[in-house]
């Protein structure tokens, strides 16, 4: 399951992503709008900022906005940055890998072969999907 960091990361990112194109938003709005605690979503704001998906102005007329198109953002980056890796075991992870400490032969493990299928199959989805996706045909 997500963790509730991501969770609101994925929905502040799609409020911004409504937005216009590079004017920032206030932390605020986007907690008031999306029922998320200022404190948290300041936290994670953060991450996304210091991973590259967002920029920020401060003062007047400042908050954070999104640095690329909604359609340029991958899902799949978002739930690296703020969850890890997107696979369920270590060792079948693209970006994360580690060796299982209780295996003997990946090769031979059938709890591999079936979470390599389960990997590939939510990559599909989360590699193909943008934040651009999130308000299609709202």
């Amino acid at each position: 399951m997500l963790s509730m960091k991501t969770k609101y990361g994925l929905k502040a990112l799609s409020y911004l992503s409504k937005q216009e194109i590079n004017v920032p938003v206030l932390i605020s709005d986007i907690s008031e709008s999306e029922s998320i605690s200022k404190k948290f979503l300041e936290s994670i704001l953060l991450t996304l900022k210091k991973n590259g998906i967002l920029a920020s102005k401060k003062g007047k007329g400042g908050g954070y906005y999104l640095l690329k198109k909604p359609n340029e953002i991958k899902i799949s980056t978002i739930i690296r940055i703020l969850e890890g890796p997107i696979a369920m075991l270590p060792c079948v992870s693209l970006n994360y890998y580690e060796k299982c400490d209780d295996c003997t032969s990946e090769e031979s493990c059938s709890l591999n072969r079936l979470m390599v299928q389960v990997r590939d199959s939510t990559l599909k989805i989360l590699e193909n999907k943008t934040l651009e996706d999130f308000h299609c045909g709202s």
